[in-house]
């Protein structure tokens, strides 16, 4: 693996650490990583590993740059919104290092698709924010022999992991499966965009993420396979957990069960059909509009929070999820009324809520809430 002067220039502050050396920066240059998502995490993890100048880089991602994303997305600018993520981060990364080989898979990745594209390379550095894409690329990973070098994110928290790991005496470390048997609850532990992430909390977590593929590559140090780092950012402290492989695992344990991918919607609980009286009713956003339109009776119920409601707003009557039983008052037991939030999702909780613990019987639910609502009948709210 030959090196020109450029490249030399370029990687010298490695090529002087006695212990990494150009025998290092070979290594590198010769990997091909695959990134998943090019995200929160995928920014930093992919900035540090195009610095670095791993030669092959594979990106994964079908999202497109919002406005939202910019609080933590550093690989990203204004002048990117609305564009795709993988082929901006593609058009950034060359300008960082033109001595690196990018490769986009502008697509999302599904157990169809999973071990065709996993398969092209050495190691998968996972940063999504899905529990079935999280299943699905450790599942993939250990059927492939390849090392998934996990990381996530929430509020302040982060954690970082190296899996499916081979030591040099041969052992083979545990995966995602051997902590987490199985999903929580769907709606249980809300996305980033539910709960919030501290922006600079992938920053820390990702250069993380990116330094145990540089350490796996290159076998210098000791990557994190056996162990879980655990980051607090709010209270600044640490904590290294053990991991052990479970004998149960239905991949790789004593008795394995599962031989190829699965439907991870389904096996996340994304597909359980719902029980009659949690099944919504919707109404699609242009006939919301046709309802003001036409001077329609009913009620618009907003359950987003204050400061949501100052950036955008549909006139709606504030009504914060979170304080919904302290003006529940504000809600009509009789004649139309509409719920909606950002996306749809929350104000489909609120009225499962309210059918089920107070008896409610009239509320409808917005199909894509405020955001379909921008898309497709008011582009001047598209801003948020």
């Amino acid at each position: 693996m030959e090196f020109s002067k450029e490249e030399l220039e370029r990687y010298s502050r490695h090529l002087i650490i006695p212990e990494f050396n150009i025998d290092g920066q070979r290594k590198l240059k010769a990997a091909k990583v695959l990134v998943v998502g090019s995200g929160g995490l995928g920014s930093p993890l992919l900035l540090y590993l195009a610095a670095a100048g791993v030669g092959t880089i594979g990106i994964v991602d079908f999202d497109t740059v919002d406005k939202t994303n910019l609080q933590r997305q550093v690989l990203f600018t204004v002048d990117d919104e609305g564009k795709s993520k993988a082929q901006s981060a593609k058009a950034r990364l060359e300008k960082l290092n033109p001595h690196i080989e990018l490769v986009v898979h502008e697509t999302q990745l599904t157990s169809a698709n999973a071990l065709e594209i996993i398969e092209q390379y050495d190691l998968v550095a996972d940063g999504t924010d899905n529990f079935p894409t999280r299943y699905l690329v450790n599942d993939a990973c250990v059927l492939l022999d390849k090392v998934n070098v996990y990381a996530s994110i929430f509020r302040f928290e982060g954690q970082v992991s190296v899996f499916n790991y081979v030591s040099e005496d041969g052992t083979r470390g545990p995966n995602y499966r051997d902590i987490f048997p199985e999903p929580p609850p769907p709606g249980l532990v809300p996305s980033c965009a539910e709960g919030g992430v501290l922006g600079v909390l992938p920053g820390i977590v990702g250069s993380l993420q990116a330094n145990e593929v540089i350490k796996v590559i290159t076998g210098v140090g000791e990557p994190l396979a056996g162990r879980l780092f655990l980051f607090d950012a709010a209270s600044f402290t640490t904590r290294t957990l053990k991991l052990r492989r479970d004998p149960n695992n239905p991949l790789n344990g004593e008795h394995p069960t599962q031989t190829a991918l699965i439907d991870y919607e389904q096996f996340c609980g994304l597909k359980t059909p719902l029980p009659q009286e949690e099944i919504l009713e919707n109404i699609t956003v242009q006939e919301l509009a046709d309802w003001q339109q036409s001077g329609e009776s009913f009620t618009l119920i907003d359950v987003r929070e204050p400061y949501e409601y100052e950036i955008a707003h549909l006139g709606g009557i504030l009504t914060p999820q979170k304080s919904l039983t302290e003006h529940i008052e504000k809600i009509p037991r009789e004649g139309k009324v509409v719920l909606h939030c950002r996306s749809g999702k929350r104000s489909g909780e609120v009225i499962r809520l309210l059918k089920k613990e107070h008896g409610y019987t009239n509320l409808i639910n917005l199909e894509g809430g405020i955001l379909a609502y921008a898309e497709e009948i008011d582009n001047s709210l598209a801003k948020y």
